[in-house]
């Protein structure tokens, strides 16, 4: 059975157990839940950064579908394609994930379901070095012990939405609990990045965060996944556009027609916070469910 290791433990999280366990109850923490939630919630969008930046904004997610789902049997989890530049999806369809939590194991039936339909191919070694959802299996394994997972990297193409509507006419036949994930960073601005339309500057990454950012979310707020697409090719508001579009077009699927905004900030505002201290460069990061 192939088991994926983990490649950004130590790195973008802790490595050890009980230092992970500790930073996700902080996590949890830092940032409360609106006292009104969708009563179901059958998807979410997640920022993937180090978990110093990203953490308490992603795991604000898992914690409202705790809050809704005390249990979820598989949470499909659709990852950035950071590294992967193949034309389909590429599922993760056998064996399992280790992380410093221990092993997580993949639904292998969801994933032959998704294989059959023809939306996305198996494609294990696509994973080997894509960090985005990794980063997302401890929430996982904390919050739902029993819950298995179904990693997906996915292009920022059309094949985003029919894998997000194979995805929702799937969960609506089975009979599980399955909640789908889409995992992207919005707005990478600044020197840094190569992205400086507004100049350097506060104004500048207050433009990315207010504009930039709020258009893409604006789109995924009213379940238009085909124009985040457009969206994110144009303006470069989202590294994880298709997953993110996966993600809400199986929402749509399901049946919701309105996401949720839980949280929105970026990596400057976190410095700042956290650290006292600002930078030209900046990193937007949102916590949407639906």
């Amino acid at each position: 059975m192939q088991t994926r290791q983990p490649i950004v433990a130590g790195q973008f999280y802790p490595g050890q157990k009980n230092s992970c366990i500790a930073e996700i109850d902080e996590c949890l923490k830092q940032q409360a839940l609106p006292e009104t939630l969708p009563e179901t919630i059958v998807a979410g969008i997640v920022p993937h950064a180090g978990w110093t930046f990203s953490g308490p904004t992603a795991v604000l997610v898992f914690s409202a579908i705790k809050k809704r789902n005390e249990k979820v049997d598989t949470f499909c989890i659709f990852g950035a394609a950071h590294g992967y530049f193949g034309q389909s999806p590429a599922v993760y369809d056998k064996g399992s994930w280790l992380t410093p939590l221990g092993e997580v194991g993949i639904d292998e039936q969801l994933a032959a379901d998704v294989l059959k339909s023809g939306a996305a191919e198996s494609g294990p070694t696509a994973h080997g070095t894509e960090h985005s959802i990794e980063v997302q299996v401890p929430f996982v394994q904390h919050l739902f012990a029993d819950a298995k997972i179904l990693p997906i990297i996915v292009p920022p193409m059309e094949k985003a939405v029919a894998l997000g509507e194979a995805l929702g006419d799937i969960i609506s036949s089975n009979g599980k609990k399955v909640v789908c994930i889409g995992s992207t960073d919005l707005t990478h601005y600044g020197p840094r990045y190569g992205f400086t339309p507004m100049g350097v500057g506060e104004n500048a990454v207050q433009w990315a965060t207010q504009v930039n950012d709020k258009q893409f979310i604006d789109l995924a707020l009213k379940l238009n996944p085909k124009t985040m697409l457009t969206n994110a090719a144009e303006n470069c508001s989202a590294c994880g556009a298709g997953a993110a579009a996966a993600a809400v077009a199986a929402a749509k699927k399901l049946g919701k027609t309105q996401g949720l905004l839980l949280t929105h900030t970026n990596s400057n505002e976190v410095m700042l916070r956290e650290m006292g201290t600002s930078s030209t460069d900046s990193v937007g990061y949102a916590a949407i469910v639906f």
